[in-house]
């Protein structure tokens, strides 16, 4: 009987064992194949830029439109303001809110205002918040990300973004109002 328990518990922990590696090798190799298709993407749309960096560990690519050389850098608990699009490397827009842009790409919403959000809070998905780590107050940027920062294994169907798929945020860093200064 206790060889029995034995037995199982060993082939219990041996399966959960296998599972978290195939999960991880799982996330590598989607981690993997978003960077390919974001290079392929970059290598056929090219992105007008006046500065640019690549954190090649984690498969982000930030492209600034204009830089506004201010110094005023999000720090974790700043409230930030920001106007955004969403696209995915099909170039649809999915979500603004730009009224202009909006309309232009049949998205309807009764509110068109700056985003705001604690930076840190993960109010919003990672990699828009890495993207505006990465921003001063004032800069314009094309963030381009791995779904593994975005809405990664389950998409975001509602909006019409598949599992896995990459996606591009163009930001504008509008204002920051520091943690300390909040109350």
């Amino acid at each position: 009987m206790n060889t029995r328990l034995s037995s199982f518990v060993v082939l219990l922990a041996s399966i959960t064992l296998f599972s978290c590696i195939d999960d991880e090798a799982t996330d590598l190799s989607i981690l993997q194949d978003d960077i390919e298709e974001i290079d392929e993407y970059l290598a056929t749309n090219p992105i007008d830029n006046v500065k640019e960096f690549e954190d090649e560990n984690y498969g982000f690519h930030v492209f600034w439109h204009s830089v506004s050389e201010s110094g005023i850098k999000p720090a974790v608990g700043d409230s930030v303001w920001v106007n955004y699009t969403g696209k995915t490397l099909t170039n649809r827009v999915f979500d603004t809110n730009i009224e202009e842009v909006a309309d232009e790409n049949g998205i309807t919403k009764t509110k068109f205002e700056p985003l705001g959000y604690v930076h840190g809070a993960g109010w919003v998905i990672f990699g828009f918040e890495y993207g505006v780590s990465q921003m001063e107050k004032g800069d314009k940027v094309s963030v381009i990300m791995p779904s593994t920062w975005a809405y990664g294994r389950s998409g975001q169907p509602d909006i019409g973004i598949e599992p896995n798929e990459p996606l591009i945020f163009e930001i504008e860093l509008l204002d920051i109002k520091p943690q300390d200064e909040a109350n």
